[in-house]
């Protein structure tokens, strides 16, 4: 869980499942849907599914950790004070390293922040055993435009493999 104080009334707790833990800093509603901000924490081994955001872009700031992060044709591996833009409509998959990791994650215009109010479990109401709503994530991605293209471990190679590329 993020160590980032309380703070002002918007900043609530939430998991999404039990591979990511999620602060939300600033809201759409308080830039006017420019962005949001969230610090995001995942365990050790912890992969989100492959998957792309057709409104938004991702913005990544590793605080601590590490993440192996595949976008499009690149692969690359971020460490503590790196940074990286994940443009809209490019495939990705994040994975936590042996330390798992954590991340301030901005995203333009706001999307992701949306995403986890919605879909996620506030923290005062999450056990060992939450487990992700399926149903209710893939209702809001659809929702918000992002589009799930594979499970935890497929990654945009498999995507272009599929294609006969």
């Amino acid at each position: 869980m993020s160590d980032l104080p309380s703070g002002a009334e918007h900043v609530a707790d939430y998991v999404l499942g039990q591979d990511l833990r999620i602060r939300i800093l600033t809201t759409a509603e308080e830039t006017n849907g420019q962005f949001d901000l969230v610090d995001a924490v995942m365990p050790p081994g912890a992969m989100t599914p492959l998957h792309l955001h057709t409104r938004y872009e991702e913005r990544i700031w590793v605080v601590s950790g590490s993440f192996q992060l595949w976008a499009g044709d690149e692969a690359v591996t971020l460490h503590p004070g790196d940074f990286y833009t994940i443009r809209m409509n490019v495939p990705h998959a994040i994975h936590a390293g042996p330390d798992g990791g954590r991340a301030l994650t901005l995203s333009s215009p706001a999307g992701f922040g949306k995403l986890i109010a919605q879909a996620a479990t506030p923290v005062d109401r999450a056990s060992p055993e939450t487990e992700l709503d399926l149903e209710l994530f893939m209702a809001v991605t659809a929702e918000l435009g992002d589009v799930v293209l594979g499970p935890p471990g497929a990654l945009p190679a498999d995507l272009e493999q599929a294609q006969g590329r």
